[in-house]
Order: structure tokens, then sequence, then C-alpha cells
């Protein structure tokens, strides 16, 4: 099946097509016609399978329809998201998939000025992408009004649930219509997830993309053994080695992602980092210049694990291994998403090898091994540009400097 076999207005058919869409993935197949047909929507499906455009393309249709008839603006879709990057990136399929329309659609988030937010609102929005605690600052204020709504979105749901946001998602139910259409996307199910989705949703159409297999499948994963302290050099010898190859380096904490890309600016690897303590408008510059190729190496923390959906991502690098397997998954959807091939390759340390049997036995699969002999492991370190045999010198002195210990 093909766009151009949906019952969906011209204009529409014409953007999806400027956008390079000729056939909808699995999850869209699955879903666009029931969404079109005003049925619930209960999703399971991993991170990289194209779900947002399976929910955006028909709530377009269906508000462009309206508008046919009357003008009017006001709230009829709101998209409840866990993170501002993902507000982001949702509020963008909607403006490059309903550019040729009127629909109007605006991302609502923390972190920045609301003053721009409320003046949107008050001149009519068609469809709302939000975060739950700036979403309900301006329900309170009386700004967003959503008694009106016919579509309610909850994208990532197990992602909001992991951040505690379920009585968010309760306490926003008093607001809206009981009659609504509810669409559910989940990446990982489990009992906590079934129970709010089955509360929420009404005789839901259930959609579930490959249950057995969490991880996309053209994505190569492989693990190679790396004590702590020597993970650097190997990550500056496969960027090295890839040069211009658009890379995810995935760390734990927010002192470590500050480290490595200093380690990475030692060896002439220039680097930017997203983590916790990044202002928001200094994390959408960090993901513009990492879009736009300015940058190839972004590091993060799992806060960018999700939402962030920016293409020709080549490999996902796990610096450290996450202490929640299905944290793992987040993470390598970053690369091999749609038709896109990907790698994932993950750094693993003596300490971590219990976290390394947790994601395979979430994943239901080994990862393949890459051996390093003892002489190709010590030509890695011995060839890096960055002083290794002066490591304990140089770790002695963060530690000095910083007060904090040893991280890498």
């Amino acid at each position: 099946m093909k766009f151009e076999d949906y019952k969906i207005a011209k204009v529409i058919k014409t953007e999806i097509k400027n956008l390079g869409w000729a056939r909808p993935t699995d999850i869209q197949f699955k879903a666009i016609q029931p969404i079109l047909n005003g049925e619930d929507v209960l999703a399971i499906a991993q991170t990289g399978t194209g779900k947002t455009a399976s929910f955006v393309i028909p709530i377009l249709n269906s508000i462009h329809n309206q508008l046919e008839k009357n003008s009017e603006h006001f709230v009829r879709a709101l998209v409840m998201v866990p993170t501002r990057e993902l507000a982001e990136q949702v509020q963008q399929v909607f403006a490059e998939v309903g550019k040729g329309i009127k629909v109007r659609s605006r991302s609502l988030m923390g972190g920045v000025s609301q003053d721009d937010q409320i003046s949107d609102l008050d001149n009519g929005v068609d469809v709302v992408i939000s975060t739950p605690g700036r979403m309900f600052d301006l329900i309170s204020q009386g700004v967003l009004k959503v008694d009106r709504l016919q579509t309610l979105v909850l994208d990532e749901a197990d992602h909001m649930l992991d951040l505690g946001f379920i009585k968010d998602i309760q306490d926003l139910m008093r607001h809206i219509p009981e009659k609504r259409q509810t669409l559910f996307f989940s990446a990982t199910i489990d009992k906590n997830i079934k129970k709010i989705a089955y509360n929420l949703v009404r005789n839901a159409i259930r959609i579930q993309i490959s249950p057995k297999d969490p991880v996309a499948k053209n994505i190569e994963h492989a693990v190679t053994f790396v004590e702590m302290d020597d993970k650097r050099f190997f990550l500056e010898n496969l960027v090295k080695e890839n040069e211009g190859l658009k890379i995810m380096v995935f760390v734990r904490t927010k002192v470590r992602a500050e480290r490595v890309v200093k380690a990475l600016e030692r060896v002439g690897i220039e680097a930017v980092t997203i983590h916790g303590d990044v202002e928001q408008k200094d994390r959408f510059e960090v993901l513009r210049k990492f879009k736009s190729d300015e940058v190839s190496i972004l590091v993060a923390t799992d806060v960018a694990a999700r939402g962030i959906d920016i293409p020709g991502i080549g490999a996902v690098i796990n610096y450290d291994l996450p202490e929640e397997p299905e944290n793992y998954v987040h993470r390598v959807g970053r690369t091999g998403r749609g038709k896109e091939k990907g790698v994932a390759i993950s750094f693993c340390s003596e300490d971590e090898k219990v976290l390394l049997a947790a994601i395979e036995a979430y994943n239901g699969t080994e990862i393949a091994v890459y051996d390093l002999t003892k002489q190709d492991y010590s030509a890695i370190i011995s060839d890096s540009e960055d002083g290794s045999n002066n490591w304990k010198q140089l770790m002695a002195e963060e530690e000095k400097r910083t007060g904090k210990g040893n991280e890498w």
C-alpha cells in the first residue's frame, strides 16, 4: 500500500511525497486507517519505526477537513510527551506534513519563556504538543483550554511513567471531554503500562510491532570489553577511523559527559554535549549543530535517549552501559531509523558485565562480542594522541582541580 491509496487530502499527500515518503512503515500501515476511522489505538512499537507520522497524518487530515467547514481555531488535538526535545521533534513533523494546510500546531515546554506560547494560544491553535509541567501551568492560568479536545495522544507513555508523570496523566482526564479519541503509543509494555492504557482507551485497536525483538532489525550490534580507564582511547580510535560519521555517544552521568567532550577536544576532535544541566536554549543549539553536521559527535546522558529523531546518525556508542536495560533500546534507536542502517557499539568494563547480561536478557538475544588481542588492545592505547602514558597524572590533576574522584 502507498500513501496515495489513503483517503486523505491531496494537499497532505503532496507534502508526504515532498518528504520522500512513498510507502508507510509497519506501524503507519497498521495505525493510520484505524485513527482515520476515529478508533482508539494502543500501539507498542520500538523507536525509529515512524510512529510519529502514524498519528500526525490522520490528525492533520481530520482537522483540515473540519477547518474547510468551520475556520475557528481551538485545541482539537493534544499530544502529551515526556521531554522538551520530543515536543520539538513532534512539532516539526506536524509542521512539515501540514505545510500546505491551515492547521496550526504549537509545542509547549518549560525552560523557556511562556510569553510567545501564550500569544500563539490566544491567537488560536489546533494542535498542542506539550510536556506535562508547562501544560498544567497554562491550563491553570486559563490560557490553554482543552474542554473541546477531540483527540488525546500519549507519546512515549513508558517514558512518562518512568519519569513519574502518571499522576499528571490522570489529572489531565479531569480537564478534557470524556468522549474523545485516545491514542496511546509506547516503545515497551509491562503490567503498569497496560493498566494505565486500558483505563484511558476504549475498545482500542491494539497494534504491536516486533514484540519479541524490541530493537530495530536494521541495527548491527557489537560489544567490546574495555577497562573503564581505557574507554576514551577506544572512543578516539573509533571516531578517527570513521571520520565524518555522525555518532551519538551515551554516558552515565553529566560529569562524565563533560569529561568525554574535553578528552575528545584534547585529541583534536570537536564534540558537543547534552544533559540535564544544559539550558534549554543551549540544548536546541547543540541539536541544531549536530543535525546540520557542524559537529558530528554528540555526547549525551539518557535525558537525550528519547526525542531525538535526527536523520543520518550512523552509529551509537554506549561509552557506559545503561543501568536500566530498556534504556539500551532507546539509546540504540537513535540510529537505524526508518530504512537506514545503523551500528551500535558498547564498551563493557568488568564491573558492567552484569548490566550487559541484563540487556541481553531483556532483548532476548546475545550481543556479538568483538574480540581484541592484547596486542591490538595495547596498540589502540599507545596510538592515542592524548598522552596515554600520562593518563593517571591527568586524572590526578582533574581530581585535584574539581575535588571529584575518577569517574572515567
